[in-house]
This record gives structure tokens, C-alpha cells and sequence, in this order.
């Protein structure tokens, strides 16, 4: 028998993730982060192992726990390190974000997607599931093109029969043009594909 799910330490997390971000937001908007590209880079980028660490830790939290929005912090990466270490740094911490998530779908079940995704959104891709066949090649296809909600596939896919080692091979193979893609959109607009034509 599976343990019943913390809901209370759930909700906990997700209020103390809120509550942080308003105040890491207000502090940026003090001191000008938001307006000056270099006191964002200073405020995490000059910290050589410190700063990585942090920004790939609050990845990891915000696919298992969605506190903020993920284009944001796809965003900050690119922002804060540069498009190199910024593109790196995204793509661990996804990565690792989206195995813990299929891992603890697996043990949980049910009762945790719940409680992690919205109604609407877990109502709407519930039935990819019951198609065991044709669920994988589903999965893939939304984590290869950035149309879908990743995170809340990633737990719906542990539900599934999927193996550990299929769900790692979409999520490393599938996850590189995604960041790509929401990286140069939000960062830089279209204005980077009109360059490139």
C-alpha cells in the first residue's frame, strides 16, 4: 500500500515557495534588477559555484512544485549566465526536476498529481493514459515540441508502465530544444528569427 500523501507539507512548500518568490521579486524591483541586466547577473552570476547551484536547485522545486512560472526562470538563466551556461544550467535542473517528478508520481500516485497540477489541466491529459500504447509517443512528441505543460506530463507519466530508462531517454533527448526554444523567445522575442532569415 502506497503512503498516504503529505498534503499538508504540500501545501506548506508551495505557500513558503510563493512567499519567497514575492520577496526575492520585491527585492529585485529595489535595487533595479529588473531594469539593469548587470545587477541581476551580479545579484547570482558572480557567485562561480554558489549561484549555479542556487538557480539550478529552484529548477529542480519549480517543475516538482510549480511556485513560479517556468518560462520565468528559463528566462532568468539565459539572463543571469549568459545563453551558454544559462541554456546548461536550465537543462540540469529540468532534467533532475522531471525524473523526481516521474519518481514520485510512481510512489505517490494519484492523490499527489492532484494536489500538484490544476483540475483543468490534469482533467485534460488524464486520458492520454488510459492509451498505454500510444501514451509514450504522446509524451514524446509534447516534450520534444513546447506546446504542452511538461511538468505535469512528466508526473502523469508515472502513472504509466513507462520505464525509468524510456523516460529518461525522451526527457535528455527531447528537453534541449524546448529550453532552446523558450529561452531565445523570451529572452530576445522573434526579433532573433527575423537575424537568422
Amino acid at each position: 500500500m502506497k503512503p498516504a500523501v503529505p498534503r499538508r507539507l504540500i501545501n506548506i512548500i508551495s505557500l513558503a515557495g510563493l512567499g519567497f518568490s514575492i520577496w526575492f521579486a520585491i527585492y529585485c524591483y529595489q535595487i533595479g534588477a529588473f531594469k539593469n541586466t548587470a545587477v541581476l547577473q551580479g545579484l547570482v552570476g558572480q557567485r562561480v559555484i554558489l549561484g549555479p547551484l542556487i538557480f539550478i536547485l529552484l529548477q529542480i522545486v519549480q517543475v516538482v512544485v510549480p511556485i513560479i512560472p517556468g518560462g520565468l526562470s528559463l528566462a532568468a538563466g539565459v539572463l543571469i549566465f549568459g545563453p551558454v551556461n544559462g541554456f546548461l544550467y536550465n537543462y540540469i535542473g529540468i532534467v533532475l526536476g522531471s525524473l523526481i517528478a516521474f519518481s514520485l508520481s510512481r510512489y505517490y500516485g494519484k492523490p499527489l498529481i492532484q494536489h500538484l497540477i490544476q483540475p483543468k489541466t490534469y482533467d485534460k491529459y488524464i486520458g492520454w493514459v488510459s492509451d498505454q500504447k500510444h501514451f509514450t509517443k504522446l509524451f514524446a512528441l509534447a516534450i520534444f515540441l513546447p506546446v504542452a505543460p511538461d511538468d505535469a506530463l512528466c508526473m502523469l507519466a508515472g502513472l504509466t508502465k513507462m520505464s525509468y530508462k524510456t523516460f529518461s531517454l525522451i526527457i535528455l533527448l527531447g528537453k534541449p530544444a524546448t529550453i532552446l526554444a523558450y529561452s531565445f523567445i523570451l529572452v530576445y522575442g522573434g526579433g532573433w528569427l527575423a537575424h537568422l532569415l
